[in-house]
This record gives C-alpha cells, sequence and structure tokens, in this order.
C-alpha cells in the first residue's frame, strides 16, 4: 500500500513535468491552473487502473489447479464510474491440487480455499464439502472428527446447492 502511495506521486509529478515541458514548448500559452490539474488527473487515473487491475493481476498469479470459484463485484456512490464497469475486490479460489476424499465418505471432499481480498490479507482455510447435502464444515481448531473421518455434525453450515464455491469444488473431475 506504501509503495502504491509513492506510485501514485510520482505519477503526479511525471505528469506536472510533461505539462511543464509542453508549456515550455508552446511558448508558455498554457493556462497556469493545468500543471495541478494534470498531476491531479494522472493521480486518479492511476489510482482508479490500480483499483480495477488487482483482480487480473493477482489472478493471474494464482498457481496451476488454483480456480476461482467467486468473486464479488463492488459498486459504490462515491465512486461512480463503478456502476458502470463493477470494480472487483475479493474473490474466493479453490485449490484442485489439494482435494482429498474418503472411500468411507464418497460424496465429502476435503480441499483448501484462499480468500483474497483487495486490502485485505489473504487467507487459507481447510474446509469439508458434503457435494451430495450441500453442507460445509470449516476444519478450525475445536472441530471434531470419528474414527471413519466424519466430522461431527455441529461443525456443519448448510450452503445453497448453487454455491459456486461448493459446485467449484465437487467437480466430478477431481475424483481419483
Amino acid at each position: 500500500m506504501f509503495l502504491e502511495l509513492i506510485a501514485t506521486f510520482v505519477i503526479g509529478l511525471g505528469a506536472a513535468g510533461v505539462i511543464m515541458l509542453a508549456n515550455r514548448l508552446t511558448g508558455r500559452r498554457l493556462p497556469r491552473w493545468f500543471i495541478p490539474a494534470g498531476a491531479g488527473l494522472a493521480m486518479i487515473s492511476f489510482t482508479i487502473w490500480s483499483e480495477y487491475a488487482w483482480y487480473n493481476h493477482t489472478a493471474s498469479g494464482l498457481p496451476e489447479g488454483v480456480e476461482i470459484a467467486w468473486v464479488n463485484e463492488d459498486r459504490a456512490m462515491y465512486r461512480p464510474w463503478t456502476y458502470v464497469v463493477p470494480q472487483k475486490n475479493r474473490f474466493v479460489a479453490v485449490d484442485h491440487r489439494t482435494v482429498r476424499t474418503n472411500d468411507a465418505l464418497p460424496d465429502q471432499k476435503m480441499v483448501d480455499l484462499f480468500f483474497m481480498g483487495r486490502w485485505a490479507p489473504s487467507r487459507q482455510v481447510r474446509v469439508v464439502l458434503d457435494c451430495a447435502a450441500n453442507r460445509r464444515a470449516d476444519l478450525m481448531e475445536g472441530v471434531g472428527m470419528d474414527e471413519s473421518g466424519a466430522v461431527e455434525d455441529s461443525a456443519w453450515v448448510p450452503v445453497d446447492p448453487k454455491d459456486p464455491v461448493l459446485r467449484t469444488a465437487c467437480k466430478e473431475e477431481d475424483i481419483g
């Protein structure tokens, strides 16, 4: 975040320098307010570009086998351009490389999920998804399992059958 702030100021100074050079080349015919207005416009443009580029940059850096299941698109009144093109500021990715199944519980899959957010630390959470019963159990401290590997009933949370994370993790090509 600090480096992005520095980059924003450098962009503003660079734009001011280009406008000053253009002013000299035109025989100082440009109005004096062009320099701060141009620098400000350049800084705002860079900030908007940076906010929109975050998702593509972060998603392209995911390793092979990690699939994005859900993306949050944000709109805000103080950023009116987001009503035209919403900003992607969070997403959940399923790590297919970590899928584990249990022969005793064929409809359940243990998988790692990545929670990524703009201006938020990324988190990795291991979950068990019950593809047939549409439910999820986060494997946090204190969650128990029996001898067969079944997660205790109190840990399960119902999930919408159309939930994109559940559908992505439960794809048939993961089995085996």
